[in-house]
């Protein structure tokens, strides 16, 4: 009997172990930050596959009409400009003053074709805490975050972007605040999205104020 007992609290200790199943472990994943879920918005996760970009930039005011075209190369960082007169090439690891202006032009134009991507790529940044709030253009409630420039390094330090986002984290339009003034520099809408390869370019950029438009043509990403 003694020997039967103990084969019995043997099979329940073994049974016991066979249940002892371990809880899953849980991964803590980190929550997107809004800039984040802009930049996915706009297909940031495509752009490792991203081998070249051309586009060529346009200003239209009234009458007058102004455009440069651009290729980059963004694994090498080499860069072409395409003007009226000439055609330029370098290497955005070696700059020097031969390519200053031209590299604060390709800046320039490069952060209005991917914008949301510069909220998550550009170091000595500030981003605020998002608010509801009416934009300036439609008059239209939306969210509204504040990415803001150190005062030092960079070709404008100090500026800053008020940027009025729908839920769907598509930027309506925005606020240019040169050297983080209170008073706007410029005000944009943002229209005509398109997705290239995956990554969605916002096509034109218009000021309800004046006969003003800045828009890409020729756009390519591959």
């Amino acid at each position: 009997m003694k020997k039967i007992m103990t084969l019995i609290a043997i099979s329940i200790t073994i049974l016991a172990c066979k249940s002892d199943k371990k809880e899953p472990e849980t991964t803590n994943v980190m929550e997107l930050t809004i800039a984040e879920k802009i930049a996915k918005r706009y297909g940031i996760e495509n752009w490792e596959t991203i081998e070249t970009v051309k586009f060529t930039f346009n200003v239209d005011r009234d009458s007058s009409h102004f455009e440069r075209s651009w290729a980059w190369y963004p694994k090498t960082n080499d860069v072409v400009l395409k003007s009226k007169n000439d055609t330029l090439r370098y290497n955005r690891s070696k700059i020097d003053s031969t390519f200053i202006n031209a590299d604060k032009a390709f800046i320039n134009d490069k952060y209005w074709l991917l914008t949301p991507f510069n909220l998550v790529w550009d170091s000595g940044t500030t981003i605020s805490e998002p608010s509801k709030e009416n934009s300036p253009l439609a008059n239209k409630e939306l969210n509204k975050i504040t990415l803001t420039y150190s005062s030092e390094g960079g070709y404008t330090p100090g500026d800053a972007y008020d940027f009025y986002f729908n839920d769907d984290f598509v930027i309506e339009e925005w606020i240019y605040r040169k050297a983080n003034a209170q008073e706007p520099t410029m005000m944009t809408t943002w229209e005509d999205n398109k997705e290239l390869n995956g990554i969605v370019i916002p096509m034109s950029y218009k000021k309800t104020s004046d006969n003003w438009e800045l828009y890409f043509t020729d756009v390519k990403i591959e």
